[in-house]
């Protein structure tokens, strides 16, 4: 501590914790700071830094002779006495020449049974008060073990067993043993050995070398074990005390020498299967396993890389881990659910091993050698067997009928998702330094998704979709009577390889070494996609029988601890799925796994869907509000550096934006709500300034960031990463900020980054047939007062994602230098009219016949701001067209150019009387369907008798029917009738145009008729 206080690093911002492995001061290595790695008083000269000198030769020679002689000897014996089994009797040697039956009875310590049932079992095998079992077990806890009993062996036996009877009930007996007491007093003796050589060495570093060099010396008869790998072989053997001490001992020489810290850490990495091994049939924590110093050596980045390149460490490390995970279902997948106390005890025990990966990839290099490469590619196959393990796994399906009966096992999945998130990321950002391991990654991740996939489609018919004039195939598969898992991880891998592809320019630079032409996007888009769509019907309420299981698994898979791996990462597949296949049949694969294509692919399905259940129709509506949500996602995501043009900060900078949309907030609320990378940094403190204005406390308060007045422009009503509660929240703090500064309610969405160019064929999803479809048939819904059909949400929706077109078109109109540059035509496919669900008016039309309509008041303002950004587009259009044709028209005299302006202007006349007839015709049409709804009996009723009276007149007049004259008469008993006169006549509600005919249809008259009593007078009585 007073090295860290005598430093650099004093006055910057830190945090301090505690770690397992134990340490000491950091002070003069440099690997373990960016920047000043010594304190003032350890500062060397430079003198010191040239002179690196061997220790040992600073020493006397008689000195260093002795030193190994009696270090070797001491040594030596610790080792013996520490690793000796037999409880009895001594080593060759040792024995005493008088032998007695003085016996201990030992008692040791174990993480299993509690202080109670020890104090208990004391106080009935030997006979203590409650005090002295108090003491007994205490010590028993710190020293991991303590003498119970001394006496003979028989008087200790007695005690041994009513120990072993009282604790074996409910789970294995307390270990106790019967010891001889030479035993145990060289016992005790060799651990004041071995105290005595920690305390020698720190007079001279000579001394430490010495007792590393004997400490790892090979055995005498050429063996490869050293007294080192002895005692780190024998730790689960020995008692927390024995542990303890040795541990320091490694502390204070080999660990603080780089020289043996080198070799001590290849044999450790040699035993490490071994060692990890033992520690799970171990009881103990493990602060006390000597596999806590992997902190010590992991963590450095020199001999973490030496490690994996000499000892496969990284692959090691995952193939120890996987090996303990045995228990797996028909498909391989890891199955938790039927875990024993004793097997989920050991999975609590096996995570640590996730921590040393962490360890060995906190690090990213800098510079990578071939042999590097090799052994990373190796580890990553290896950790991709584990992911294939995961993939799938804890899948759910629907209840239908009843409730489930037992909750189904959750937590241990999402405990080992939450442990590899970290690495899950690290693995990536390795992947990112180098452009030749990223591609090979890329291929390898690609192959196991592929293998995953390979039984998805077996036995599967494809089903023909069509919508909007465009078919696409696909294969019947559904969410809501299917297994689904929302355990993911090779797709969520593949998505975050694939986005690093775009983010460094392999995809542009080296085209021909990358599998593309082998994806398949609708297979790629597939899990991820269901996974999803589960989510969608959680919320909607269709799948309230499953239990609170999965409503936490939700509530995890959108959680900042989970999200980053698991929700963005689906996001992201979908848009890379999106970016790679014909917009159509990228929509209606989405609508087919949401459930609705029936719904959007024909008038007489939404006919039906009305008039189904209300619980039905309020289950659709839910999901129809989530799929559109979904798609404002894969189109507006696009603050991750590779998918849009951002810098690495932003997203960071957006996450802030958008919490401090719902309220001024703490920084540790902050810190709460974003996620952590792996060395628990957030990225808060590089943007915060920039961001947020800090309003100190008062008396009683306590400081909040506020966010900058000019950042509200930036906010997004649909930020994917807000709960609906937040989405409220923030809706209601921005609406009313924005009256309080008296302007419109609207909240458009902000202007989004331009695209990166391997996702630019994203846009092309705004204006593609099938979501130009949706956008009208809900905007048709919509402008039915009394249809319960469509929602206030559903609406929102659709604007927000026609405001994201016309901002799209804008920025191409704005960023390009020429009319041929502009591929975006939006304003012009909306101004078409509709094909589906129903013939109807285009969606401009429809959004101007409900601009004010009175039970849209609350949509008022977004609808008038997106009718101002047509126009608007619209004037760009004819200035950039006439901004492009000026150089042709340069020589035009003053009358040409009057001309030309009264031609626009009779152009823009006869454009707004073509909006407003449609507009009337809308109206009217919807008008109509209104009254034929509101009177369908007596439609119905009309009908009927017309065809009565139809068939009647046809009867009567068929005998009459004479061939026609040129000659008619007249005047007397021959005479024949005139000629009909046709007048056909336009019905004003229905638009229907008819003859009016003694024996056809008659038409309908509408009439109010009021009963007036103002103007009436009462009639005079007459006198009597």
């Amino acid at each position: 501590m007073q090295c860290f206080l005598g430093s650099v690093h004093k006055t910057h911002r830190y945090r301090m914790t505690t770690s397992g492995g134990g340490g000491f001061c950091d002070c003069g290595d440099s690997e373990a700071w960016k920047k000043g790695p010594y304190c003032q008083k350890h500062t060397p000269t430079a003198q010191s830094r040239d002179t690196e000198e061997d220790p040992v030769a600073q020493l006397p020679a008689d000195l260093v002779t002795r030193a190994y002689s009696i270090f070797a000897i001491i040594l030596k014996y610790a080792v013996d006495m520490l690793t000796w089994e037999q409880a009895d009797k001594l080593p060759a040697g040792l024995e005493p020449p008088d032998r007695g039956d003085t016996y201990y009875c030992m008692l040791f310590n174990d993480e299993v049974h509690t202080y109670e049932q020890v104090i208990y079992t004391l106080q009935k095998a030997v006979n203590c008060s409650q005090k002295e079992a108090v003491s007994f077990a205490t010590t028993v806890d710190r020293d991991g073990r303590k003498s119970v009993r001394y006496g003979d062996f028989q008087f200790c036996e007695q005690a041994k067993s009513v120990i072993v009877r009282n604790t074996s009930r409910q789970s294995k007996p307390l270990r106790v043993e019967v010891m001889h007491s030479s035993v145990v007093a060289h016992q005790c003796f060799a651990l004041k050995t071995l105290s005595w050589l920690g305390q020698i060495i720190q007079y001279s570093d000579g001394l430490r070398r010495i007792l590393c060099q004997v400490g790892l010396q090979s055995g005498p008869q050429g063996g490869s074990s050293s007294l080192v790998d002895q005692l780190m072989l024998n730790d689960s053997k020995m008692w927390k005390g024995a542990r303890n001490i040795y541990h320091q001992l490694l502390m204070n020489s080999l660990l603080m020498d780089l020289k043996y810290k080198k070799i001590f850490a290849v044999q450790f990495a040699k035993n490490y299967r071994r060692l990890q091994t033992d520690f799970m049939e171990d009881d103990h924590e493990r602060v006390v396993s000597v596999t806590s110093l992997s902190v010590q050596l992991f963590t450095v980045p020199t001999l973490a890389r030496m490690l994996m390149v000499e000892e496969n460490l990284m692959k090691t490390i995952i193939r120890t881990f996987v090996d303990h995970l045995r228990h797996r279902d028909l498909h391989g997948c890891f199955q938790f659910d039927r875990y024993t106390a004793q097997q989920a005890f050991k999975f609590g025990r096996v995570q640590s091993l996730i921590g040393d990966l962490k360890y060995v990839l906190i690090s990213r290099p800098s510079d990578w050698t071939d042999q590097l490469r090799i052994k990373f590619l190796e580890g990553l196959d290896a950790f991709l067997e584990l992911l294939k393990c995961m993939q799938g796994m804890d899948p759910v399906l629907r209840q239908v009928g009843q409730h489930i009966e037992m909750e189904p096992e959750w937590e241990a999945a999402f405990t080992l998702q939450m442990k590899l998130t970290n690495i899950i990321s690290m693995i990536q950002d390795w992947c990112s330094t180098d452009e030749r391991v990223l591609i090979e990654a890329y291929k390898r991740c690609l192959s196991t998704l592929s293998h995953c996939l390979s039984g998805l489609l077996d036995g599967e018919q494809p089903i023909s979709l069509t919508l909007a004039g465009h078919s696409v195939d696909t294969f019947r598969y559904q969410v809501s009577q299917d297994k689904v898992s929302i355990h993911l991880p090779v797709c969520r891998l593949l998505a975050g390889l694939h986005v690093l592809l775009s983010r460094t320019g392999v995809t542009s630079r080296l085209p021909e070494q990358l599998p593309l032409g082998e994806l398949s996007p609708p297979l790629l888009i597939e899990l991820p996609l269901r996974c999803l769509v589960l989510c969608a019907q959680v919320h909607a309420g269709m799948w309230r029988r499953n239990g609170f299981s999965l409503i936490n698994q939700i509530y995890y898979y959108h959680n900042v601890k989970c999200r980053v791996e698991m929700f963005d990462k689906d996001v992201i597949m979908l848009q890379v799925g999106a970016s790679m296949m014909e917009p159509n049949h990228f929509l209606m694969i989405v609508l087919n796994r949401f459930e609705l294509f029936h719904i959007f692919s024909s008038a007489d399905c939404r006919k039906r869907y009305r008039e189904a259940n209300k619980d039905v129709v309020q289950q659709n509506n839910t999901l129809v509000e989530e799929m559109l949500h979904l798609i404002i996602m894969v189109i507006g995501e696009r603050y991750v550096s590779g998918i849009g043009q951002v810098e690495p900060f932003d997203e960071v900078r957006r996450e802030i934006i958008h919490q401090l949309s719902i309220r001024p907030m703490a920084h540790s609320e902050l810190v709460k709500a974003l996620p952590e990378n792996g060395n628990k940094e957030t990225g808060l403190e590089k943007v915060i300034d920039t961001v947020a204005l800090f309003k100190k406390p008062g008396v009683t308060g306590r400081g909040l960031y506020e966010l900058r007045p000019e950042l509200n422009k930036h906010f997004n009503l649909y930020f994917h990463h807000y709960s609906r509660a937040d989405q409220s929240k923030a809706e209601d703090t921005q609406r009313k900020l924005r009256r309080q500064n008296s302007e419109d309610s609207a909240l458009p969405p902000p202007t989004p980054p331009p695209l990166c160019p391997l996702f630019g064929s994203l846009v092309n999803l705004l204006q593609c047939d099938v979501l130009l479809a949706v956008e009208g048939a809900v905007l048709q819904w919509a402008g039915e007062p009394s249809g319960g059909s469509w929602t206030d949400s559903m609406l929102q929706r659709v604007l927000h994602l026609v405001g994201l077109a016309l901002l799209e078109e804008h920025q191409q109109l704005e960023n390009s230098s020429a009319e041929d540059d502009i591929t975006f035509n939006y304003t012009c496919k909306i101004t078409r009219p509709g094909a589906a669900p129903s013939p109807s008016g285009s969606i401009l039309a429809l959004l101007e016949s409900l601009q004010n309509a009175p039970h849209l008041e609350i949509h008022k303002d977004m609808i008038t701001w997106i009718l101002k950004m047509v126009s608007n587009i619209k004037t760009t259009r004819e200035r950039t067209a006439s901004t492009s044709a000026a150089p042709i028209s340069q020589e035009q005299g003053p009358e040409e150019m009057v001309r030309d302006k009264d031609k626009a202007e009779r152009k823009r006349k006869a454009e707004m009387a073509r909006l407003r007839r449609e507009k009337i015709m809308a109206q009217m049409s919807e008008m109509q369907k209104h009254f034929i709804n509101e009177n369908k009996e007596l439609f119905q009723q009309s009908l009927e008798e017309l065809e009565a009276s139809t068939s009647a007149a046809a009867c009567a007049s068929a005998p009459s029917s004479e061939p026609s004259s040129v000659s008619q008469t007249c005047v007397g008993p021959r005479r024949m009738g005139g000629a009909d006169r046709r007048e056909p006549v336009t019905c004003i509600l229905c638009q229907e145009e008819q003859e009016v005919r003694g024996q056809g249809r008659a038409m309908v008259l509408a009439a109010v008729c009021p009963k007036i009593n103002s103007s009436v007078q009462k009639p005079p009585t007459r006198p009597a």
